[in-house]
């Protein structure tokens, strides 16, 4: 008499396990395989996201010796400028000419109907989306924030923000203490009408940031290594910190390597005629998005003068008469941008 054949029958969890085991051993492979193959760019990635920041440095390290983390810094880095922003070079003189000196000076002065504002311009940069927004009345664009800082809050969406102001255009502006869920502690000074708001020295005011400032008229002042003091001094209006400056006195700044791989980035400039660029650059975070010569070369395309980078990934937010214009990364996107502290807002 044959045996039937009885076929083993596996549980639901049994096959849920399996099939977590083989993710697991190709995620363990893949890990493997971009961290010790080949490519360059997912080490000098890995290794300089980590070694920029204060907090997980130490992350480098665990995939790689000292010897190999030098040799990748030692090929990926940039060379800060701490010239003094020349701000007698700034000319404010935002109107439309007869003639224009290339394509881009006459598409940025060149006004939307009826708009004297602002203009905003969807472009490419590399494969990636971007929008330019000039902003023609310097002397209205000014800082806001938060309406408390370090009580223990997240910050602040920026289209809220934006509309408590009654700003017409606003941007995303410097960082803040991050742990991976934000927080209403901001990176540096805040500088608002002429007075330090928030000092990252419990109000001594002397710990020195590069801060990136407006002056009255609507000029674009980029300090390196300030206290606050010593800003206050210089006359500022509006400030708060982040960098690196990218662009000063039509200088750009200097980029071996490729030290920060590609991101969602902001940046604020102005050029000679004292029009106010704001760009920001649309990707995911380190997989697509623009690096920090991208940006560089591109706001030297549209004549930027002085330079600086904002905040960008999740944070990057352009929000226009109340509706965001970007397309920010991942849970930003779901949420309609991420809470930030700082932003750059203009006023009608």
């Amino acid at each position: 008499m044959r045996k039937k054949k009885v076929k083993k029958k596996h549980s639901k969890a049994s096959i849920i396990f399996t099939c977590l085991l083989i993710f697991g051993d190709l995620f363990a492979i893949t890990g493997f395989f971009l961290t010790y193959g080949p490519i360059d760019y997912f080490r000098n990635l890995l290794v300089n996201t980590a070694m920029k920041t204060m907090e997980h440095q130490y992350l480098a390290y665990v995939f790689y010796n000292e010897d190999m983390v030098k040799e990748i810094m030692s090929k990926n880095y940039f060379v800060e400028i701490d010239d003094e922003v020349n701000l007698d070079d700034i000319v404010i003189d935002t109107k439309e000419k007869d003639s224009y000196e290339n394509e881009y000076e006459e598409e940025i002065l060149t006004r939307d109907p009826g708009n004297d504002l602002y203009k905003v311009i969807d472009l490419k940069v590399g494969n990636s989306n971007a929008h330019l927004a000039a902003i023609y009345h310097p002397e209205k664009l000014k800082l806001i924030h938060i309406e408390k800082f370090d009580v223990g809050g997240w910050g602040e969406r920026l289209i809220p923000m934006c509309e408590r102001y009654g700003a017409v255009l606003c941007v995303n502006g410097g960082g803040f203490v991050d742990y991976g869920l934000g927080s209403d502690i901001p990176i540096g000074y805040v500088i608002d009408d002429h007075e330090i708001i928030f000092s990252p020295d419990e109000g001594r005011n002397e710990q020195k940031n590069n801060i990136i400032a407006l002056t009255d008229e609507g000029k674009l002042k980029l300090m390196a290594n300030t206290s606050g003091k010593e800003a206050l001094a210089a006359g500022v209006k509006d400030g708060m910190v982040f960098g690196p400056f990218l662009i000063v006195n039509g200088k750009p700044m200097e980029i071996v390597g490729d030290p920060w791989g590609k991101s969602p980035r902001v940046a604020i400039a102005q050029r000679k005629d004292g029009v106010i660029l704001f760009l920001l650059i649309d990707g995911a975070n380190y997989i697509n998005g623009g690096t920090l010569q991208d940006v560089i070369d591109t706001l030297l395309l549209y004549g930027a003068y002085n330079a600086a980078n904002l905040d960008g990934g999740q944070s990057s937010s352009l929000v226009v008469n109340g509706v965001l214009r970007n397309t920010p990364p991942l849970e930003s996107k779901r949420t309609n941008g991420r809470w930030v502290v700082t932003a750059w807002g203009l006023m009608p």
